[in-house]
């Protein structure tokens, strides 16, 4: 019955520079009115709806303004360069000091953070294929130190 996610929605304070911001990444505007825009991640797949209104006050939480949105493994790995060269600053993730893109084993994804400019949380993140003797690692770790450990597993 599911075939996947049509739209989520995050909640901004200035329309218009969200609208400049969500453009910046690529995405493209579906459309829009007065206190909201819609941007195609897929087209006529999914988008998401920026919503302009005190809402963007709420408090972050992880179950609360964070939208990821599905690269590939080597964009990935090139998310910094690609951020920086829009002037998007990436983020550490939770209590991790460093803004590196990572790997969690044993979730079999990677992922890079950033914020848009209202302080909502953004991810790039992409599935991964893990090894069985590497699943049970919990650990984030590096894409270097990742990639040292498939080259010492096979």
């Amino acid at each position: 019955m599911i075939l996947g996610l049509y739209e989520a929605h995050l909640p901004v304070s200035n329309l218009q520079k969200s609208i400049e911001f969500y453009s910046n990444l690529g995405l493209e505007l579906a459309w829009k009115d007065e206190d909201t825009a819609f941007f195609w991640i897929e087209k006529e797949k999914s988008w998401i709806g920026l919503w302009q209104g005190e809402e963007h006050k709420t408090s972050y939480h992880p179950s609360l303004r964070h939208i990821a949105f599905r690269v590939s493994y080597e964009d990935l790995k090139d998310s910094l360069n690609w951020l920086r060269s829009i002037h998007v600053a990436p983020v550490p993730f939770g209590k991790r000091d460093s803004i590196d893109p990572f790997v969690r084993p044993n979730q079999g994804n990677a992922s890079v953070y950033f914020n848009d400019p209202d302080g909502n949380s953004l991810e790039f993140m992409c599935f991964i294929n893990v090894p069985e003797d590497l699943k049970n690692i919990s650990t984030k770790l590096s894409i270097e130190e990742w990639e040292a450990l498939l080259n010492e597993s096979n």
